[in-house]
């Protein structure tokens, strides 16, 4: 793991760099890596007493517990810090005591984790699972370098300044494009395909665990040696100088691979400078600004949420050879250059650059080369009804450029997990009234609480211009915002979906409603009917490009058990609301209505009791009508109507469709025939 050490080093070097997310498979020692970051940071100035650390020399002038006098500091270890998923808002950024506030006018402010944070390291394991609000907390601190506590015209301000480190797996899902981009640095990690290298990890392991003290101990010098080289590092980083050809070679870069805004050149920048701090250098090599490209892009480069991270190294070497100045060194000609670091290690950084160790590892998320989709050219004879199954079955087809979708939603009033697809009652969003607090107090509603307050200000004696106010007054915003769902979509992958090649179009539908559901923060589960039965392709997950990933393969071909797909969907349901009661699910049928079965039996009356079942529970549902041709049957429609849903067809599922938005007119005007009529009458 070459690169996560040294995107972690070269951030201890140079705080500036901005941060590192850590994508990789489960079980890769992710955040182990991250934690051991601690113990090489070194030290931290402080000013004694301050809970927000601020720096002696250069005290933060607004700092609540300021202001400070001039006095020496003391030194701690750096601090890393921790952010659960599941935490609070005020947990994050601090609590104030607003009964102490709206009593005493006193600002009783008690620090959250951003302040333990400043100057150190804050560290989200399973960033991609937090949730949005804290998202929009940890954007603006980052941005502008400071954390603002705001309640009922009572803040509170005071720096955070940290170095961001996330771990994530990617199969549970990707992250917001305004937090990734706040990463400096990504590093993909997987296990090593070596045995003796996983002996050794295995080894290691045991050894830690008969005898930590020991292990610890065994290790001590070399980390002692690796916060010095951090310390010297860090001395020489102001003296490393960056010259023009570099700077021109990190701008075509950039350029080259079209990422968005500057941010991607301020940061290569940044790193390759570290890079040659961290080889003992004060000159910056074209080997610095390849290993900080590699380091700094990948994350950049998406140009969609199904596009996976990654640089073409030719086109990126092609592009340093195009823009190499004249300052460049000629090492590679040289045979008395040492490529060495100051230690030994490789040089250029201290790693070779990513793609280049022995036997990589097939990049995460990615399935491995395998045999075309398809059955063989000569399929072996078998009794099996798996076997069988795949008679008739067609290669899978590209889905169809995906296109913006009409919003889809759960009717009612929920109260599930923070999303952007349906009413629910939320922590943030609009006050639609007030309650009394379940616990800590949240979201103050000012108005409520003087209202309760008021009626016994004489029998608590008040007698100055301050509200007396007590616990049982204090009331708290109900708001209502929107939640995110469990869309499990159901696609029809039968012959009758294959015939006119439909499949493209039906699969460009599906990916754009699975960007849809990524916007929306919404889980997704996929499960496909063809042949003699329905399978879950992807359970319920958060991850919607590992969803598209089995869309793209999904072959087609064979009978329609329209009701397998139904009766499968029921169980994945019925299984998920055991395991997420409060998240509501958005059942999305995708197919034409047909239904085939064995002979002698009714497969669509077999349908239409599944539907039912779905109705019975109050489950929402959208039929997406694939049926085309200038004779129609309109099964799709009557499958809705058993499912309690609406039915809508491929062109009226875009937002821009000219059907779609001719009903929006007349559904908003209220001109539809039943009141032309009336009007007429």
């Amino acid at each position: 793991m070459d690169d996560l050490r040294l995107a972690l080093l070269l951030n201890a070097v140079s705080p500036a760099v901005g941060g590192v997310l850590v994508r990789g498979e489960k079980g890769t020692a992710k955040s182990t890596a991250v934690r051991a970051l601690a113990a090489l940071m070194p030290d931290v100035d402080v000013v004694a007493g301050c809970r927000f650390s601020c720096a002696p020399g250069a005290p933060d002038p607004g700092c609540p517990d300021g202001p400070h006098e001039a006095a020496p500091g003391t030194a701690r270890p750096a601090r890393m810090v921790e952010l659960p998923v599941g935490a609070s808002e005020d947990r994050l950024v601090g609590a104030l005591d607003i009964e102490r506030a709206l009593a005493d006018g006193v600002k009783a402010f008690e620090p959250g984790l951003l302040a333990d944070a400043h100057r150190g390291v804050l560290y989200v394991d399973e960033v991609n699972l937090l949730h949005d609000h804290l998202v929009d907390l940890l954007l603006d601190a980052a941005a502008m370098g400071a954390s603002y506590v705001e309640r009922e015209g009572v803040s509170v301000r005071h720096a955070a300044r940290f170095l961001l480190v996330g771990t994530m797996n990617p199969e549970e899902g990707e992250l917001r494009p305004q937090l990734l981009d706040r990463f400096g640095l990504t590093v993909e990690v997987a296990a090593s395909r070596e045995p003796e290298q996983r002996v050794e990890v295995v080894r290691r392991r045991l050894a830690y665990d008969d005898d930590p003290a020991a292990f610890a101990a065994r290790w001590a010098d070399e980390e002692a040696a690796l916060r010095e080289r951090i310390v010297t590092a860090r001395a020489l980083l102001p003296q490393v100088g960056l010259g023009d050809a570099a700077l021109r070679q990190i701008a075509a870069t950039c350029a080259a691979f079209e990422v968005d805004g500057m941010r991607a050149d301020i940061v290569m920048a940044r790193t390759a400078t570290a890079l040659a701090a961290w080889a003992g250098r004060t000159d910056v090599r074209e080997e610095d600004v390849r290993q900080a490209a590699l380091l700094a892009l990948p994350h950049r480069r998406r140009r969609n949420p199904f596009d996976a991270p990654g640089l073409d190294e030719d086109r990126l070497d092609e592009t340093l050879e195009q823009f190499g100045g004249t300052d460049r060194p000629d090492t590679d000609d040289d045979p008395d250059t040492d490529p060495s670091g100051p230690d030994g290690g490789p040089g250029g950084g201290g790693v070779p650059p990513q793609g280049q160790a022995p036997d990589p590892a097939p990049p995460t998320g990615q399935p491995e080369p395998s045999e075309p989709a398809g059955p063989p050219a000569h399929p072996e004879p078998s009794d099996s009804p798996a076997a069988n199954a795949g008679a008739g079955e067609r290669a899978a087809e590209r889905a169809a450029e995906p296109f913006r979708t009409k919003a889809l939603s759960v009717p009612g009033l929920g109260e599930g997990a923070a999303g952007r697809r349906s009413r629910a009652r939320t922590e943030h969003g609009r006050t639609t009234g007030a309650r009394r607090p379940r616990g800590a107090l949240g979201k103050l509603h000012l108005a409520a609480t003087v209202q309760a307050a008021a009626p016994h200000q004489r029998a608590r004696g008040r007698s100055g211009p301050g509200l007396v106010v007590r616990r049982d007054d204090l009331r708290q915003a109900t708001r209502e915002g929107r939640e995110g769902n469990l869309v499990l979509f159901v696609v029809d992958a039968s012959g009758s979906m294959a015939a006119r090649r439909r499949m493209s179009s039906v699969k460009g539908a599906v990916l754009s409603l699975l960007l849809d559901a990524y916007q929306r923060r919404d889980k997704v589960g996929l499960v496909t009917f063809r042949g003699s039965g329905a399978e879950v392709a992807l359970p319920p997950t958060s991850s919607v490009d590992a969803a598209a990933a089995r869309l793209e393969e999904l072959p087609t071909g064979g009978r329609t058990p329209l009701a397998a797909g139904l009766l499968k969907a029921h169980d994945v349901l019925r299984v998920e609301r055991l395991r997420d009661p409060s998240r509501r699910p958005l059942l999305v049928v995708v197919t034409d209505g047909r239904a085939t079965g064995a002979r002698g039996g009714d497969a669509l009356a077999l349908a239409g009791r599944a539907a039912r079942l779905h109705a019975a529970e109050g489950t929402a549902a959208v039929v997406v009508d694939c049926e085309a041709g200038p004779v129609r049957l309109g099964l799709a429609g009557n499958l809705a109507r058993d499912l309690g849903g609406t039915a809508v067809t491929l062109d009226e599922l875009r937002a821009d469709s000219i059907a779609g938005l001719v009903r929006d007119v007349r559904a908003a005007t209220g001109t539809d025939s039943t009141v032309r009529n009336r009007r007429a009458a």
